[in-house]
């Protein structure tokens, strides 16, 4: 397996990552995802995948056992997570403070994890100010709950929002 610096960071993470989108919930035996994993991180891979909306939380649950069961070390692999499309409640939703914090304890909870090597801003949202996300993303990396956060479907001038925001931190 051939592994790639994350960003200007130092942490490197297989080519190929393990995502639970398809493969968790109701559509994959809990065993058969698991040996799945196994397989994957016998060959190389390092980053497995995850976010809070796959199948309402319980892909993160699975996942968790299996890492659990599995034995492996925490230093030995890389997991990341998606917040934003949360629960039905208007606080369960979006890149509100409240939810962002939330909703990180929650996948640790179901990851089994102190820590996510890496945190998604699943979509942006227009209705939170930029400013509130990037200190919310902040406030977690102070925390020790996240190593680093990244975006998904961003536009340019949002990323650069971002940054600009987060050099004044």
């Amino acid at each position: 397996m051939n592994y790639r610096r994350l960003g200007k960071t130092g942490l490197k993470v297989s080519e190929l990552s393990y995502g639970s989108w398809v493969t968790f919930s109701f559509q994959l035996r809990v065993e058969d995802a698991t040996e799945m994993m196994k397989l994957a991180y016998d060959h190389g891979i390092n980053f497995f995948d995850n976010a809070e909306a796959y199948a309402s939380g319980r892909s993160e649950i699975i996942m968790g056992d299996a890492i659990r069961n599995l034995g492996w070390s925490r230093d030995t692999y890389v997991v990341s997570s998606k917040v934003f499309f949360g629960g039905d409640k208007p606080t369960q939703q979006g890149l509100s403070h409240k939810h962002i914090i939330d909703a990180c304890h929650g996948a640790l909870k179901r990851l089994q994890v102190d820590y996510l090597d890496l945190y998604f801003c699943h979509r942006p949202d227009p209705e939170t100010p930029i400013e509130e996300t990037v200190r919310a993303m902040h406030t977690l990396v102070m925390q020790g709950k996240i190593c680093y956060w990244g975006t998904s479907e961003w536009s340019a001038s949002e990323i650069e929002d971002a940054f600009r925001i987060s050099r004044d931190l």
